[in-house]
């Protein structure tokens, strides 16, 4: 039978990097709390007998939270073999919290002292001997990031699972243990394993809602449990729960009085850093700089070099001629060699040639999540959207979704209040994920010269409808209410691991490259086969387009069944500039997967076939949408109803039919309201638009989106009067 060790603690204390190391398991890691939504299992590296188990990051085992339930649910009924404790070593008393709970659990516990290399660094000194010895549990100094004593802690946990040893609680002061020891005699005899049963009583005082419930107790055993807890109250000055947080805090000061001696009193790099980067006046103009430079060097400079190589040589000059040759050698059919050449690898190479743009995007990103600077991000964005109804809780998502959506949504079950989990998951995917990379791509090198501000625009486009969304729907009935407190450590800064980026930008560009060899492939094909046949006058069949190219393929494919789709769709999106049947098809093909825009656009545009000859394809683009229209199109595809693996998890988080269906009409309507905005207000304002009545529709939108967003909130006094009886109990 597989020995089972779990991984319990803080946020940002390293335990998925540290999951990663021991199984080779590619989990996605992060500086913020709520990376890990479930716990993970995976066989440890040259042992396979041995199972660990990633649980969600928490700060106690109070049922305050998901996360915090789904961990202690996990700890106490499926009982692990022995716990991993990760302690932050740079915070070592905010972490030791966890741990006097943990060794009150009844299991063997071992405590991984995890950036052990920063504390170093800093000067300071842990004495992990005289710690282990105050805790009373095995201590082993580690640094997951950088894989150092692994070894030595994987060792301990084994030998502490197989000597089913458990951990020694940690005491309190006289009249704590005595409200415990009084409570013990309340608890009934068959409630909970031996071992378990100061946890339990500890539970019992502080009237955790979740054990109460399990537990059968009468009546008058509930009036003696509240005679203990008046005469501890009363001891204290008081309430029980705050008693006992403080003499675990006691324990915690002794401990680290005896284990750690800190080089100086000063503030830290870190904290020098955080002066300027989380200053109420300098943070946001940072974070949009970084985000600027981010998408400025991976979609405009660097990251436009290594694409257009991509596309025109090794998608253009060599993959196309070289597979041609090889169908005309064995001399395969020409409707196969069409569905080859104009479909696959047209439709398919058309995504694939933006995969070094995403790499490129993904490195950065991972840079600034591994190295602490993410988790500030959080923190500024938590001031900037409570005022508008918000918390810092729901930019986690959104940051999450910068690589895919779906991980995005389902990260929202770390909100706590139901309404701001729907609004964060209604908002999450306005944010431009991986797959939006190629469609910003394509937009910014056909109409914008490649320039820069088109990506940087987009993704604070994203959160300007996250914000206006907050400001407009806590203004409903529905969504009114205080956002959810954020309580979140900022972990210290850090040079991340080449080999941790690298990683991470392989494990979310390696997802991307798979979905275009099955989503995507299957989507050209099924579109290839549309865009070919069609009824003409000797009836339906395929379409002969022969060797036509550019403008001459195009004029040929209105008689296929995708131009007739197409062109009945066509007149809905007219109003926001791009009515063609072309523009329509590739974005509604963009519900199946978003990277399906790019691979239509390619097939419908004949960028295969224009490549082969080194015409450039942009001309052709250009002539059947104006650059506003573009934008237009740009913002709408950004901002509408994600692909259907995002609408999937959506539905799966809301867990009803009709909340589903009200966040992906509001996203719709919403990304079609925004679109019409920018092509007739803009385009009057630059003259590519001519005043009419789709201007005056425009323009009647506009006064409502502002109306909305400045009328006043009727729920506001029920809201304050909410707060205010919360403040007097």
């Amino acid at each position: 039978m597989a020995l089972k060790i779990a991984l319990a603690g803080n946020p940002n204390c390293g335990k998925t990097t540290l999951f990663n190391a021991l199984t080779g398991s590619n989990q996605y890691v992060g500086n913020w709390p709520g990376v890990t939504v479930e716990k993970k299992e995976g066989k440890l590296k040259g042992q396979k007998d041995v199972v660990v188990t990633d649980l969600p990051g928490i700060y106690s085992l109070s049922p305050y939270t998901l996360e915090e339930v789904v961990s202690r649910k996990y700890l106490l009924e499926e009982t692990p073999d022995a716990i991993i404790n990760m302690v932050d070593a740079t915070n070592i008393e905010r972490n030791l919290y966890l741990t006097t709970q943990v060794v009150e659990l009844g299991i063997p516990v071992v405590i991984a002292l995890n950036m052990m290399d920063v504390v170093r660094k800093n000067g300071d000194k842990i004495d992990s001997k005289k710690l282990s010895s105050e805790l009373g549990v095995e201590v082993v100094e580690i640094s997951a990031l950088k894989s150092e004593g692994l070894d030595k802690l994987i060792s301990k946990a084994v030998a502490a699972a197989k000597s089913g040893k458990a951990a020694t609680p940690v005491r309190f002061d006289d009249n704590t243990e005595k409200a415990i020891a009084a409570a013990d005699t309340i608890l009934p005899q068959n409630a909970c394993k031996a071992e378990q049963r100061r946890w339990f009583d500890i539970k019992l005082l502080e009237k955790d809602s979740k054990v109460l419930e399990k537990l059968t107790i009468t009546d008058q055993s509930m009036k003696e449990l509240d005679k203990v807890r008046t005469e501890l109250e009363v001891a204290n000055d008081d309430d029980t729960e705050s008693v006992i947080t403080n003499a675990r805090y006691e324990v915690i000061t002794d401990v680290v009085k005896k284990s750690v001696s800190k080089a100086n009193s000063g503030l830290s790099i870190s904290d020098k850093i955080d002066r300027i980067v989380t200053n109420r006046i300098l943070a946001l103009p940072i974070f949009a700089l970084v985000m600027f430079i981010v998408y400025y060097v991976s979609v405009t400079t660097i990251g436009t070099i290594v694409t257009d190589w991509t596309n025109d040589v090794l998608f253009g000059e060599i993959i196309p001629p070289a597979v041609e040759a090889g169908l005309d050698a064995v001399g395969v059919a020409g409707w196969l060699k069409s569905l080859i050449l104009d479909g696959i690898v047209a439709g398919v190479g058309a995504v694939l040639g933006f995969v070094p743009q995403m790499l490129i995007l993904f490195i950065f990103l991972a840079f600034l999540e591994y190295c602490g600077y993410m988790a500030r991000v959080a923190f500024i964005m938590d001031r900037i959207f409570r005022k508008f109804g918000l918390s810092g809780k729901s930019f986690i998502p959104m940051l999450i979704a910068s690589g895919c959506g779906v991980p995005g949504v389902m990260a929202s079950r770390t909100i706590d209040t139901e309404k701001d989990r729907r609004m964060t998951i209604m908002t999450t995917t306005f944010i431009p994920c991986g797959a939006k990379l190629p469609i910003i791509a394509l937009i910014a090198g056909a109409f914008f010269g490649n320039s820069g501000w088109v990506a940087w625009s987009s993704y604070f486009i994203g959160i300007a409808a996250v914000i206006f969304t907050g400001i407009v729907l806590k203004k409903t009935k529905v969504f009114a209410g205080d956002p959810a407190p954020f309580v979140m450590e900022l972990p210290a800064y850090h040079m991340p691991t080449v080999g941790s980026v690298l990683r991470s930008m392989w494990e979310r560009g390696w997802s991307f490259i798979k979905k275009a060899g099955t989503v995507i492939l299957l989507s050209t094909i099924v579109l290839w086969f549309l865009m070919n046949f069609g009824f003409t006058e000797s009836g339906f069949g395929m379409l002969d387009f022969g060797d036509l190219e550019g403008e001459a393929l195009i004029a040929a494919q209105e008689e296929s069944i995708l131009a007739k789709i197409g062109g009945f769709l066509a007149p809905i999106f007219a109003p926001l500039g791009f009515g063609t049947w072309q523009m329509t098809v590739a974005a509604v093909s963009g519900l199946i997967a978003k990277e399906n825009v790019v691979a239509t656009i390619g097939m419908l545009f004949g960028f295969a076939e224009v490549a082969e000859d080194g015409a450039e394809y942009w001309d052709i683009i250009q002539a059947h949408i104006v650059p506003i229209a573009a934008y237009a199109y740009l913002v709408f595809n950004l901002l509408c109803a994600p692909c259907f693996a995002a609408m999937g998890a959506i539905k799966r988080e809301m867990n009803n039919g009709k909340w589903t269906m009200f966040a992906i009409g509001y996203q719709c309507v919403l990304a079609y309201v925004v679109g019409l905005i920018i092509y007739q207000i803009g385009g009057l304002i630059i003259g590519q638009v001519s005043f009419g009545i789709g201007t005056i529709v425009a323009a009647a939108l506009v006064i409502g989106m502002v109306y909305l967003l400045v009328r006043p909130n009727p729920y506001k006094d029920a809201q304050i009067e909410s707060r205010r009886a919360v403040s007097e109990n």
